[in-house]
């Protein structure tokens, strides 16, 4: 049954693109995907650096990770196994530098310098509240829309009053502006900035190319469109026999690890983002 009352494909492409945020946003995750940018690791090795997690907590974390299929689990020995990124874990990591352009242009000045990661995980809170994603695609696609209007399509199934909780915060969080209670909504600057984020998590949950982004239908400039290529998770399995070559230059993202993921410790804890936006 669909979410939205929006078109079969529209209504599946916005439910990729809020799993894919929903994988990759609980805490600590993409600090770990960053950890394990390099070679795989062991389990100790991959503790060495993330070593403010407490006893139990990588393990479910990692877990959750290879069930997405984002992280691989190989079995060289009974006593060896290694952790180390698929290639859809891969194929991901371009995404984190787009969130932290976005992020630098959009969100509110802290009072510090902020590591990438910090302005990953600040972005990531924001774009994955309740109906934030379908809210964002029909604004995108229609310009501006009633309270009254975006419920009929966005909850077709709930009272149609249930649509301002979320859109309140949305205005909260400086990603959709109206002009007063009662009149339309349209998307902020900041909204209509994340098109290249959007667009893109949508051709990488598509299994499409990330530069199809670009052919994205309501966050891009459409053309042709490929045929998809799901993902499917990625299952432990035992090691080759041969050791797989070094990852070329030319499969590795552009950006390097450092660019990211610039400190050990995270500088702060992580805290809920306050009502006001964009905010942090």
């Amino acid at each position: 049954m669909a979410v939205t009352a929006l078109p079969p494909d529209t209504d599946a492409d916005i439910a990729r693109v809020t799993e894919a945020l929903a994988m990759i946003t609980p805490r600590w995750t993409v600090r770990i995907l960053l950890a394990l940018s390099g070679p795989p690791l062991r389990y100790s090795e991959l503790g060495a650096k993330v070593p403010w997690l407490q006893n139990g907590q990588l393990h479910p974390k990692l877990k959750a990770l290879c069930d997405a299929g984002l992280v691989e689990r190989t079995e060289h020995s009974q006593r060896h196994v290694t952790y180390g990124h698929t290639e859809r874990g891969v194929a991901l990591l371009p995404v984190l530098p787009m969130i932290v352009t976005w992020a630098e242009e959009h969100l509110e000045k802290a009072d510090r310098p902020l590591p990438a990661i910090e302005q990953i995980e600040d972005s990531l809170t924001l774009l994955t509240r309740r109906h934030a994603a379908a809210i964002l695609w029909v604004l995108k696609s229609r310009q501006e829309a009633s309270g009254r209007a975006l419920a009929r399509i966005v909850m077709p199934s709930s009272d149609w009053t249930n649509i301002y909780p979320p859109l309140r915060q949305l205005v909260a969080d400086g990603l959709v502006d109206t002009d007063g209670l009662g009149l339309p909504y349209r998307l902020s600057a900041a909204g209509d900035g994340l098109g290249r984020v959007l667009g893109t998590l949508s051709a990488w949950s598509a299994g499409q190319p990330l530069d199809q982004a670009s052919q994205h239908p309501v966050w891009g400039h459409p053309q042709a469109k490929p045929a998809p290529r799901p993902w499917t998770s990625s299952q432990s399995r035992s090691a080759p026999t041969a050791v797989p070559p070094a990852r070329t230059p030319q499969s590795s993202p552009a950006w390097h690890k450092g660019d990211l993921f610039s400190h050990a410790t995270p500088a702060r804890p992580k805290a809920a983002i306050p009502a006001g936006g964009p905010r942090r």
